[in-house]
């Protein structure tokens, strides 16, 4: 614009960022001595700057100065939402048309601009429905001008993004005084193999140069040497495997992992505690226990009143992306320590050995080797008896014989059948010696 001699350069409209600096432009061509330099804003009583270089320099926005880029723009820091508006630009030159005989006389021209103020989105947030693997996603930007926009993309496992473009959306763009609420929701379907699925929200802000990326990824639960096998409990297979096959050195995200308190291998009438759980899975699981035909216990624990056998429980972990489920075996010992092993405390299923008191295995040995040590000594007691000539499990009969008295004295140790058979036999002899008259 020409105003005289005078040339001034303006913006008829700039733009600055909240919290950042704002430039308004108005410089002269050629520059020439300032006599004054006003600023105002539409619809404020006072101005917002003011300039004599003979006298003062005035402020009335303390956040208001002139540009160092020349003595006539200014510079607005930091800039905030109700700066926003109409702007004047007043500057009051000399002027004598190149006659130094004359004097100079004032020249005051005018420039008009507009300052558009942009706010980046304050907050971003996502969330979902899932009705199997159906998701309903929603993403919703909050506090921005203009109002920001929004796209989907898909991260694959190796990393490649790519845009989601064949989408159903449904988008929402709602004021909220001099700011912009968006939204938009999605709707997608996971596939079969799909184990992983990181997607993304990406808001667009172009007028402040502003991208925030809101993530949610979606994790199987997963059990380590898994096979595909057909329940009775459910329609479809599901993929099985134990803890004793689950090493707990694998720190992949999704793995499910069971605790027990106080362990795996408790004594008789112990009550013992399960626990799943399934770090980095998304979203979180539900979990079904059972034993047997029974009826399905839904939670994260379980709660085994007084174990008196050795028992194999379920546990069924599952989100929209797949099912897996777990064979927890829990052993019962006659053993006396309390605590088979600190699986409890980690989550792993693993054993730890131990030498407190005697299992069964023990007590049996013990017993078969007292029988074979018994066996041996009855051995031994019988070659030693057959060897010196007497009869001790097997006494021989003795054969019928008679005493002779005369030639035998009685002795008072023999037993008294033997007295009887010996004086019997006496009596016999004598009535022989002696014939009735």
């Amino acid at each position: 614009t020409l105003i005289g001699t005078v040339d001034l350069k303006y913006d008829d409209v700039s733009y600055a960022t909240v919290q950042q600096k704002a430039f308004l432009r108005c410089g002269m061509m050629p520059v020439q001595p300032i006599k004054e330099l006003w600023w105002f804003k539409i619809g404020a009583e006072e101005p917002i700057y003011y300039y004599d270089p003979t006298s003062i320099e005035a402020a009335v926005m303390e956040r208001a100065k002139r540009s160092s880029r020349d003595n006539t723009s200014l510079e607005i820091y930091p800039t905030q939402l109700d700066d926003e508006g109409e702007y004047i630009c007043r500057v009051v030159v000399w002027d004598n048309t190149g006659n130094s005989t004359k004097p100079s006389i004032p020249i005051s021209r005018e420039a008009r601009m507009m300052l558009k103020v942009n706010v980046p989105p304050e907050k971003v947030e996502i969330t979902h429905l899932t009705s199997g693997r159906n998701l309903s996603l929603r993403c919703k930007s909050e506090g921005a001008k203009p109002p920001a926009d929004i796209l989907w993309t898909k991260t694959s496992p190796d990393g490649v993004e790519t845009e989601l473009h064949d989408l159903t959306k449904v988008r929402e763009i709602e004021p909220t005084g001099d700011l912009y609420d968006t939204a938009e929701q999605i709707f997608y379907h996971l596939e079969e193999n799909e184990m992983i699925a990181k997607i993304s929200c990406v808001v667009r802000h172009h007028n402040t140069n502003t991208t925030i990326y809101k993530n949610i990824t979606f994790v199987s639960p997963a059990i380590q040497n898994a096979l595909k096998v057909t329940m009775q409990r459910f329609a479809e297979p599901v993929l099985y495997s134990s803890i004793e096959n689950q090493d707990g050195q694998d720190n992949k995200a999704g793995l499910v992992k069971i605790s027990a308190d106080p362990g795996f291998k408790v004594p008789y009438n112990t009550s013992v505690t399960l626990k799943a759980s399934a770090p980095g899975v998304y979203p979180e699981p539900r979990y079904l226990w059972w034993v047997g035909d029974q009826t399905g216990i839904a939670g994260r624990e379980l709660h085994i009143d007084n174990l008196e056998e050795d028992k194999s429980y379920y546990v069924l972990a599952e989100n929209p992306l797949g099912r897996v489920v777990l064979e927890v075996p829990v052993h019962i010992t006659t053993s006396d320590y309390s605590q088979w092993n600190d699986s409890s405390r980690d989550g792993d299923a693993m054993v730890n050995d131990t030498t407190e008191g005697l299992d069964t295995g023990a007590i049996i040995g013990i017993v078969i080797g007292a029988l074979i040590a018994v066996f041996f000594i009855g051995f031994a007691v019988w070659y030693w008896t057959i060897r010196d000539g007497t009869h001790v499990f097997s006494p021989k009969k003795e054969k019928p014989h008679t005493i002779d008295e005369e030639t035998v004295p009685f002795r008072s140790t023999d037993k008294p059948l033997l007295r009887t058979i010996s004086t019997q036999t006496l009596e016999g002899r004598r009535s022989r010696r002696e014939p009735s008259i």
